[in-house]
């Protein structure tokens, strides 16, 4: 048998085994084989690939990852528009709704519904042609959308080539429109890691979905942990089923993942007593849903139906009636950061609201004090936030203590008694005692030995309190210098514990490179902003040294980030923590850089634009590192090189603007060649 023809049909074979497992997992959440064992089929496969590239195909499990960013996001024209919904915000109106479809269908005509839980997330549309996914796009203004079929790749639920159904052919061309959606769970990690480095905070999981989805960097986008839920598809040959239900098993059966709430209803009674239902039952789901979208199921009463010119007849969304609680405000806490900044936290009498108990809610700042004119001892009103975070938004003045003093926002630190700052462009007040507040100290030692930062076991927040309250560390690079003897002096340790903990911090010396930048606490940079720091700079010595223009000409490193970049470095205090991590021996470093006069393009800047014919923008970038050049994603004066591939974009005017010297893709292969 010819070698080629058997490694074709094993690669095929393991790409069959992995979207059928991929399938179980994200679709039916029915697994049937371990974490380990589908690893091992990865790799597998992931190796085949690479020892035989001309067979890796665009439907393949290994290419939902490693694409390079996008520089823009091509607009596209639905071939089928995607309607808005008219809403019913009570009974009485979906009542109305209802009578007004037995004008066109009277009775004793059976009119039934689907019931689909209205997931508060992005709409988008994805298309296949003969099984394999060729587009996928947001709704945008229903007529026009973006592609971001790169972005929505990464996303495991969404098949990159389709199943064969029971009893019938995959369809030559099916759209399926879905809701992308992040999962509470997911949604609260990602704000407390955005609270940990000083970044704005996402309002819902809605913006947190629809702003990971339409990130330039896809590899952004699959760390955010997103999902799906498809609702309905058009169908264009005969294939297309004759109720609204059976295009979602069909759709199943193709192997996209439905919400497995959506219900068949017999009549509107059936209706209403699924959406009384889900108004309370809905605070135990892990994703966010603020009403339930109720259709005519049989296809053809749809199109009698038809639309208006918005939306369509046959379809309308039932709102949930918004919960919120009174309760009154025990106290405001202002609670400092390891950035400093000063948040006051209302501590409430506890209160049940959406399904948990509400016992403190975040003040945000003065002005919201202020603007609310909210007192200690006020009665106030509590909602959810897309029904995750509390927040007060009103105060009962009726319930008000005649007595009450309006809230006088601290003027000092009230960890170290620093008068607070508040800078012009900031709503939030700050110590600037950026050394001596031991709540910031004690946050950025916390923030370093973090998961996500150098991930030093044993090293939480109650060993951190010891250590700083007895003067034995002031800044992580201490942690390094710690003895034995040091840690038996804390409380309850014993031999074997102080022998652990320092192993675990001597061990944390080796990190990879972005953890090490995420460790630093940069404001404004976070895990994904360190990553990308890590694949522009080879050393903490060159981010430190980089300037305003290089840092903010990267994708992804905005004016303000480069800012904060650039004014941590310039604080002595980090000089001298810096210094004492070299010393105690940290890797500062990432990939080593070969010696200068050894590495042909050494200190040579490229951007690359367009499409390569012969390699990946991926590969072309890792192919100018490794001989010693660096990639910027801006055209700027300090650009030595622009490589042009096809449909370059506004880049290739730019650089001929700044008489940069452009190269074609021969003429960058023969560079890369010498």
């Amino acid at each position: 048998m010819d070698t080629k023809i058997d490694i074709k049909r094993q690669i095929e074979t393991l790409r069959n085994k992995i979207n059928y497992h991929n399938y179980l997992y994200y679709a039916k959440d029915a697994p049937e084989i371990s974490d380990r064992e589908f690893d091992a089929l990865f790799r597998e496969l992931k190796q085949l690939e690479e020892q035989n590239p001309e067979l890796i195909t665009p439907d393949s499990p290994t290419q939902r990852i490693g694409a390079v960013p996008s520089e823009k996001f091509e607009q596209v024209e639905h071939k089928y528009p995607l309607y808005s919904l008219d809403n019913a915000n009570n009974e009485e109106e979906l009542t109305g709704w209802y009578n007004r479809l037995r004008k066109t269908f009277p009775e004793p005509q059976k009119i039934e519904f689907v019931c689909e839980l209205k997931v508060d997330g992005l709409a988008v549309t994805l298309s296949y042609d003969n099984g394999m996914l060729t587009r996928g796009a947001t709704r945008g203004d229903g007529r026009t959308g973006e592609n971001i079929t790169t972005n929505l790749k990464t996303i495991n639920s969404i098949p990159l080539s389709l199943f064969q159904p029971e009893s019938r052919h995959i369809p030559e061309h099916v759209e399926a429109r879905g809701e992308i959606y992040m999962p509470i769970s997911s949604f609260e990690k990602l704000n407390e890691k955005r609270r940990q480095t000083g970044e704005p905070e996402f309002a819902n999981p809605r913006n947190a979905g629809s702003g990971s989805v339409r990130q330039l960097d896809p590899r952004v986008t699959k760390e955010r942990d997103l999902d799906i839920f498809v609702y309905g598809g058009v169908f264009e040959d005969h294939t297309k089923p004759g109720a609204h239900y059976e295009t979602i098993q069909l759709l199943q059966q193709l192997g996209f993942r439905a919400n497995p709430n959506t219900r068949l209803c017999e009549d509107i009674e059936q209706v209403k007593e699924y959406c009384n239902h889900w108004d309370e039952a809905r605070f135990e789901l892990n994703y966010a849903t603020d009403g339930v979208v109720v259709k005519v199921n049989d296809l053809n009463q749809q199109e009698e139906l038809g639309y208006t010119s918005r939306s369509p007849r046959w379809a309308i969304a039932y709102k949930f009636p918004p919960e919120r609680a009174l309760t009154k405000v025990v106290y405001i806490e202002p609670s400092v950061g390891r950035t400093g900044a000063v948040t006051p936290i209302a501590h409430l009498e506890p209160v049940k609201l959406a399904g948990t108990i509400v016992k403190r809610a975040s003040l945000h700042n003065a002005d919201e004090i202020k603007r609310l004119d909210i007192r200690i001892g006020d009665k106030v009103w509590v909602k959810k936030a897309a029904e995750i975070i509390p927040k007060v938004i009103s105060v009962d003045p009726k319930k008000r203590n005649p007595d009450s003093m309006p809230y006088q926002y601290p003027e000092t630190c009230p960890e170290c008694g620093t008068r607070l700052e508040r800078k012009e462009e900031e709503v939030a007040f700050h110590c600037p005692n950026t050394m001596g507040c031991p709540a910031q100290v004690k946050g950025r030692i916390e923030y370093w030995a973090g998961r996500d930062a150098m991930d030093i076991e044993w090293v939480g927040e109650s060993m951190v309190n010891q250590l700083v309250e007895k003067r034995l560390i002031n800044d992580p690079a201490d942690l390094y210098y710690l003895t034995i003897e040091d840690i038996l002096s804390l409380e309850r340790m014993g031999d074997k514990s102080a022998s652990n903990i320092i192993n675990a911090i001597q061990q944390s010396k080796d990190r990879a490179f972005n953890r090490l930048i995420n460790a630093l606490g940069i404001k404004y940079v976070g895990k994904e902003t360190a990553e990308l720091l890590s694949r522009n700079f080879y050393s903490l010595d060159e981010l430190k040294n980089a300037d305003f223009d290089s840092l903010s000409a990267i994708d992804g490193i905005g004016e303000k980030v480069a800012e904060g970049i650039v004014n941590f470095f310039k604080n002595p205090h980090v000089i001298d923590m810096l210094e004492k991590l070299k010393n105690a021996g940290v890797k500062l470093y990432g990939q080593k850089p070969q010696e200068a006069e050894n590495l042909p393009l050494s200190q040579k800047t490229f951007v690359l634009t367009g499409t390569l014919k012969s390699m990946t923008r991926t590969r072309a970038g890792d192919i100018i590192k490794k001989l010693g050049g660096k990639i910027s994603s801006g055209v700027s004066k300090k650009t030595d090189y622009l490589v042009a591939g096809e449909d370059p974009g506004s880049k290739l005017e730019k650089a001929k603007k700044l008489d940069v010297k452009i190269l074609n893709e021969i003429e960058f292969c023969e560079l890369i060649a010498k």
